[in-house]
């Protein structure tokens, strides 16, 4: 069973604040979670040779948006560059 502390540890991490019905609802949702994980260990591995093949196309170099239109759509921009909310 998933310990309550690592619970809080975790949501600590995560900046999230719970309470204790929270924690013990986490607590069992993380125990399912990692009891799916040990079906998996269960499903028996296959030997067999995979035929690989290259999906990626290569690169190709195009014209781009100049500046004026890539900040055109932009609620707000600044000396030429997207301006954003400050992040705390």
């Amino acid at each position: 069973m998933v310990d309550h502390e690592e619970v809080r540890h975790v949501a600590s991490l995560a900046r999230v604040a719970l309470d204790d019905d929270e924690v013990e609802r986490f607590a069992a949702q993380f125990d399912d979670i990692l009891a799916y994980f040990d079906t998996l260990d269960e499903v028996p591995e296959v030997e067999r040779e995979e035929d690989l093949a290259n999906v990626m196309r290569p690169d190709e170099v195009r014209e781009g948006l100049s500046q004026e239109e890539a900040l055109a759509n932009a609620p707000e921009s600044e000396a030429g560059f997207f301006k954003g909310p400050k992040v705390s």
